[in-house]
């Protein structure tokens, strides 16, 4: 008799469990949540960034160099989402394995690598011809950053 009473139970934690392991990014609370890396407040929806771990950890940055910074210090196996702004499209999140980054001192980040993300390199290129700059791919802008 016990066990039929608690088999629906049983259920419904394992249900909790599975809906609260989400590995999903939260939307980035502007000027209210604060950069995981540097302690700022995250105010500019061109130039933030953010990942989550695969046990569905948020961390949210003000820059995008300050979680390029700070996945220097981690071990990037443990992360499944990498996101940063889209600069074309403010306070939207592309994918950051995906996009092309721009550098460029015409262009200013919070916290002065002048680093910008486009969806694709052709935005990147269009940008580039308006301000100058170097244009980077996920693996050389770690790169840079890790030569530092």
């Amino acid at each position: 008799m016990n066990s039929k009473l608690l088999n629906p139970f049983t259920g419904i934690f394992i249900l909790l469990l599975t809906i609260s392991c989400k590995i999903e990014p939260q939307p980035i609370e502007y000027g209210k949540d604060q950069c995981s890396f540097c302690k700022m407040n995250v105010v500019d929806k061109t130039h933030a960034a953010q990942y989550v771990t695969s046990k569905g950890k948020q961390f949210k940055f003000d820059a995008i160099e300050c979680m390029v910074n700070d996945l220097n210090e981690k071990n990037v196996d443990d992360i499944a989402i990498l996101l940063v702004a889209n600069y074309d499209n403010p306070g939207e999140m592309i994918d950051a394995t995906t996009a092309t980054f721009l550098i460029s001192k015409e262009i200013k980040s919070p916290m002065g690598a002048n680093l910008s993300a486009l969806p694709s390199k052709n935005k990147a290129e269009e940008l580039q011809q308006k301000h100058g700059g170097a244009i980077y791919i996920w693996e050389t802008l770690k790169q840079k950053f890790s030569d530092k």
